[in-house]
């Protein structure tokens, strides 16, 4: 699949789960997408590698600066962290939520959903994550299954970092998709 020319923001802060924004901006990256690391924080933002702080991530583009319409695709790094701190931020909540309305592809994986619950945007979705937010999921109307990827419309969710190879692989298509459908969109204008 080749994403040349697709943008994606992968929404981060202090505490996403190292691999989990790496190894999927890494396979974007080698299908052609352009990837920004975006967070309320200037500078760096620092990684949880599974038991410890893990590398420093530089951010391309601070929140407040970031605006949605200039970005094709949402990717959601999980880390308990990252998405709880996230989720109290209603910036991020919002920036997160504009892709949905937009209809735009979104990617999340492990904790990261408790994002989209907090924006109100899974009710009656199928998704899949990490199991100690299920319930809440749950509560917030979702239809949680225990599957390596879902697909439900422009969501991709996955379950933990032994998903990623399954979920590099099916947001590459579902961003490509995604990606047809925005310039199809365009065109019919």
């Amino acid at each position: 699949m080749d994403l040349k020319g697709l943008k994606v923001a992968a929404l981060v802060t202090d505490g996403f789960e190292q691999a989990e924004l790496l190894s999927p901006k890494q396979a974007l990256e080698q299908a052609g997408a352009t990837v920004d690391v975006v967070s309320p924080k200037d500078g760096k933002v620092k990684a949880w590698d599974e038991t410890d702080w893990g590398k420093e991530v530089p951010v391309d583009v601070k929140l407040s600066d970031a605006r949605p319409s200039d970005y094709d695709a949402l990717l959601l790094p999980g880390g308990a962290m990252n998405p709880d701190h996230l989720r109290a931020m209603p910036e991020a909540v919002q920036f997160a939520k504009s892709f949905f309305t937009s209809n735009k592809p979104v990617a999340a994986i492990c904790h990261a959903p408790w994002l989209l619950a907090e924006a109100d945007v899974i009710k009656g979705r199928t998704l899949t994550s990490y199991k100690s937010i299920r319930t809440d999921l749950k509560n917030a109307g979702a239809n949680v299954v225990d599957k390596e990827v879902v697909v439900d419309g422009n969501l991709t969710t996955s379950r933990n970092p032994h998903d990623l190879p399954a979920f590099n692989k099916t947001i590459i298509e579902q961003f490509a998709k995604g990606a047809g459908k925005q310039a199809n969109a365009v065109n019919a204008d």
